[in-house]
């Protein structure tokens, strides 16, 4: 006889309480492997393919792509013994013992004998987020809500965020895309969950594409456009929220000529060492961060308000934000401060192709303890970051200019670069947060100064 089991929304990091549904993978009457890939889902992390922890034929889909899911709910039957006399699957399937069922999926979830941390101490923005309303249609939660058993599943043209629509394509495709000049937004994916394809973007630069279909969250009448804050835009909210008004937040600012450091990189550049690397001066403030912060450990602290605490910490992760087309997320190089440069220059090429792919895991954005903001990258001098839930400070990098500056009394053209800090002064002094800085700036100002260190 048929066995169903139904495949709950497990929680693929710590403390999450909802994702939603990006796109399916499999329709009813697909047979599947154990460890396949069957649903893409956006936590408020990361976007997360989930693998099926075991074999048979998919029987039901039980929630629609764009539908906000609370973890533990259904969201498929399948029939794990396609082998038997053929059934109908039953009204309302009995759920299998939720010790099986709400297991960790493979390569998800927190691991036995893991890094230990104190119940309270962690920046996960997720934590924040799981007291929050969710913003999502009540039916979004039944868990018998069905998509029917078409042998057609609703294929979604593009993943439906918080901060609009987000074309689902593989990297080779959208650099392909972005080669021939053709817009993903403007695309009606092919494949399936609506995956746009090379032979989407060849058929569009050859001008004979689909156009994708409209948001509905637009009002002719009112010419506005409205969009459930969830995800990574909600979880982003909830934490800086948190942070502004919990932490007193200090900002001090200080102008670097970088000229040194310039020159210095296009020397590395050009050595056999750093052959093949992408070195920018991200990575020197990397270095030079992990370096002061030595020297300077309060800024790598954090405050614990329950057991009324400074937890001093004896490693770096560096978190570093980035933009994505879900939104700001912080992944972490983990102990940045054993790195060499070259490793530095390494890993953020690695975390920010991740990053913009929208690949990030949730495990990779857990546990940091200072982050960087380059605001460099998009032209801007300088700002006043907040600093991250569980962590005491955020140094913000901004770009790199021709300047006029004096040079042994006299005014020459230097590369010239703005720092801002903000800090938490239950933790930072005004002291400390000024020879942090300092630091930062003397190593940038010269790379030469880090051997005395």
């Amino acid at each position: 006889m048929p066995e169903y089991k139904q495949f709950p929304l497990s929680d693929t990091a710590e403390g999450l309480t909802e994702a939603d549904i990006l796109a399916w993978r499999v329709k009813p009457g697909d047979t599947v492997t154990v460890n396949q890939i069957v649903v893409e889902i956006e936590t408020a992390k990361a976007a997360v393919e989930l693998p099926i922890p075991w074999a048979g034929v998919i029987t039901e889909l039980h929630v629609e792509p764009g539908q906000t899911v609370e973890v533990g709910t259904p969201i498929l039957t399948m029939d794990v013994d396609p082998g038997g006399t053929a059934a109908p699957a039953p009204a309302a399937p009995a759920v299998v013992e939720a010790e099986e069922e709400m297991k960790p999926l493979v390569g998800y979830g927190s691991k036995a004998g893991g890094t230990k941390r104190r119940a309270r101490k962690n920046p996960n923005v997720a934590l924040v987020a799981s007291d929050a309303p969710n913003a999502t249609l009540a039916a979004s939660h039944a868990p018998n809500a069905t998509l029917g058993r078409s042998p057609e599943p609703a294929a979604p043209v593009t993943a439906k965020l918080g901060g609009g629509y987000v074309p689902l394509a593989k990297p080779p495709v959208r650099k392909l895309a972005k080669d021939l000049g053709v817009d993903l937004h403007a695309l009606t994916g092919s494949a399936d969950g609506g995956v746009i394809t090379r032979e989407d973007v060849e058929r569009a630069a050859n001008g004979s594409a689909v156009p994708a279909v409209v948001d509905a969250g637009y009002d002719p009448a009112t010419r506005e456009r409205r969009v459930p804050i969830k995800g990574v835009r909600k979880a982003t909210a909830a934490a800086m929220v948190q942070s502004a008004f919990s932490a007193p937040h200090v900002t001090e600012f200080l102008t670097v000529d970088v000229t040194p450091m310039m020159d210095m990189r296009e020397k590395l550049k050009k050595s056999r060492e750093f052959s093949g690397v992408k070195l920018t001066p991200l990575a020197f403030a990397a270095k030079a961060v992990c370096l002061a912060a030595k020297r300077t450990p309060d800024v790598n602290a954090v405050w614990d308000e329950a057991a009324q605490e400074i937890v001093y910490q004896d490693y770096v992760h560096l978190g570093i934000a980035a933009a994505t087309p879900r939104g700001l997320v912080v992944p972490k190089i983990r102990d940045a401060d054993s790195l060499s440069l070259k490793e530095l220059a390494v890993a953020l090429t690695e975390l920010t192709d991740v990053a913009r792919e929208g690949k990030t895991t949730p495990a990779a954005m857990l546990g940091g303890t200072f982050t960087i903001t380059n605001v460099g990258v998009f032209g801007v001098d300088t700002g006043t970051p907040i600093i991250n839930p569980g962590e005491s400070a955020i140094l913000a990098v901004g770009a790199i200019r021709d300047t006029p500056w004096v040079v042994d009394g006299e005014i020459q053209v230097r590369k010239v670069m703005q720092l801002s800090l903000s800090f938490d002064h239950r933790v930072v002094d005004g002291q400390q947060g000024s020879e942090f800085l300092a630091d930062v700036g003397a190593l940038l100002a010269d790379p030469a100064v880090a051997i005395t260190y």
